[in-house]
């Protein structure tokens, strides 16, 4: 009864476990590899969600948001994704790499959107990773005969994140406020939602950043009044990630012998600055841990800044830290919507087929991007770090201080195909890499030599971490 299309090896097969269960039910189906090209509306995604009552398998195109607040309305039910080590255990019984849209494979009850069946095909997930099953909609149709039926996701063309309108995030930054504070705010947005002033030590390394004059003895002597950054900056460059000869016997020692006055500045400024926001509880499950994120993507940041032509280069201590503080937003949200943040974190969760901002934009009507962007204007950093924040997933922006935003963008796409960070995997276009003047093979080898140095590179970011 099964049709297969002809495939190279068991790589690119479905499972034996789901193979055995389509010709059970006597389903006709193709195999096809998965492409980005392919339509959203026709990808079925799976999701499994749970709650003190059991599990439930929700079904719905990948061309919508799910929104557990319409999930709840609809059940009654508070539902969150099932947590990744209980998953993991009940794929791996069937030696399944992801979790397949077909309700008899698991004795959960299941909801769909019925949006599902206007398409006259679908695409399902095999259990194979990369490897989908194409089936007609009346054969899908005869895989929920058991299942219930509503409309619960939002069509993600609808939800539209403020990608390039930077003169607008003031007043959507204030509207999402008086959103979720549910009272008229007529004080300026920086006392309504009580961001910390910048601290003193990240303000004496600002300054220095700007001053030609500057010395080793002048960073030296900020480092030095704050004994937990002296001992950061000590250790740092005695880890191994910098293989630095001899002992480093104090702060002078690891800037002039190993770390130099420029990478000293920028890793102050980042833990300076790390520190004004303390890292949320509540984070998204399956999530790359924020300063490991962080670390990662100045790593490569500064490999690929490197690897450009010397012409083109912009300034690679700003690069390193647009790095360290492409994820700030995070922060800031977590800190503004307290309330709201968990929520954030369960929808991201349940929507790992969508970038963050679309999310974020549906949730709060603004996206992480967008307000930390704002608050480095707000802390008068420097303009370069304000764009590489606000434009770092527009691989075509091309306006002021582009080099930074294109090198963000590149380093979390690279990163991100090689399952460090969240959200899906997205292609790079050709384009990025001419702006940067890069090739693909250069790009790529910046990162397989930072992730080399990985276990060097956790111990970096376990010292942010304490903080």
């Amino acid at each position: 009864m099964t049709e297969v299309a002809r495939v190279p090896d068991d790589t690119h097969r479905p499972p034996a476990v789901i193979l055995q269960l389509l010709d059970k039910l006597g389903l006709a189906f193709q195999i096809r590899m998965d492409h980005p090209s392919l339509s959203a509306a026709q990808r079925v995604q799976a999701v499994l969600l749970e709650d003190s009552v059991g599990a439930l398998l929700v079904l719905y195109p990948r061309s919508q948001l799910l929104d557990l607040n319409r999930l709840a309305e609809l059940t009654g039910r508070k539902l969150f994704a099932v947590k990744p080590e209980r998953l993991e255990r009940m794929l791996g019984k069937h030696s399944l790499g992801s979790l397949p849209g077909l309700p008899p494979l698991t004795s959960s009850p299941c909801l769909y959107d019925e949006r599902l069946l206007q398409e006259p095909r679908l695409l399902v997930e095999s259990g194979q990773p990369g490897v989908l099953l194409e089936l007609h909609c009346e054969a899908f149709r005869s895989l929920l005969g058991k299942a219930s039926a509503a409309r619960f996701g939002e069509v993600v063309a609808n939800i539209r994140p403020n990608l390039n309108r930077p003169n607008d995030d003031r007043a959507e930054i204030t509207q999402a406020v008086q959103v979720f504070t549910a009272r008229r705010i007529q004080q300026r947005l920086e006392e309504t939602i009580e961001i910390p002033p910048l601290p003193e030590s990240a303000q004496k390394i600002i300054k220095l950043r700007v001053d030609p004059n500057a010395t080793v003895d002048d960073i030296t002597g900020v480092v030095e009044t704050d004994p937990a950054l002296a001992a950061q900056v000590v250790s740092w460059a005695a880890s191994p990630y910098y293989a630095a000869p001899g002992k480093i016997r104090s702060v002078e020692d690891a800037i002039v012998r190993v770390l130099g006055f420029d990478l000293v500045i920028n890793l102050a400024l980042g833990l300076a600055l790390g520190k004004t926001l303390s890292l949320p509880k509540d984070q998204p499950q399956h999530t790359t841990p924020y300063w490991h994120q962080a670390i990662y993507t100045a790593a490569v940041i500064e490999g690929l800044t490197r690897a450009m032509p010397r012409a083109q280069r912009p300034e690679a201590g700003l690069t390193y830290l647009a790095g360290l503080l492409h994820n700030f937003g995070y922060l800031v949200l977590a800190h503004v919507f307290p309330p709201h943040f968990s929520l954030i974190c369960r929808h991201l969760e349940v929507n790992p087929h969508l970038p963050h901002s679309f999310i974020e934009q549906h949730l709060l009507g603004i996206t992480r991007e967008q307000i930390g962007s704002w608050l480095m204007r707000h802390w008068d950093m420097p303009e370069e770090l304000s764009t590489a924040l606000r434009f770092q997933h527009d691989p075509d922006y091309q306006g002021d201080n582009a080099a930074y935003a294109n090198l963000v963008c590149l380093a979390v796409r690279l990163l991100r195909n090689r399952g460090i960070g969240s959200g899906p995997q997205e292609e790079i276009p050709e384009d990025l890499f001419e702006a940067l003047g890069l090739s693909r093979e250069k790009a790529e080898d910046a990162v397989s030599k930072v992730l080399q140095a990985e276990v060097a590179l956790r111990e970096l970011a376990l010292q942010f971490n304490t903080h």
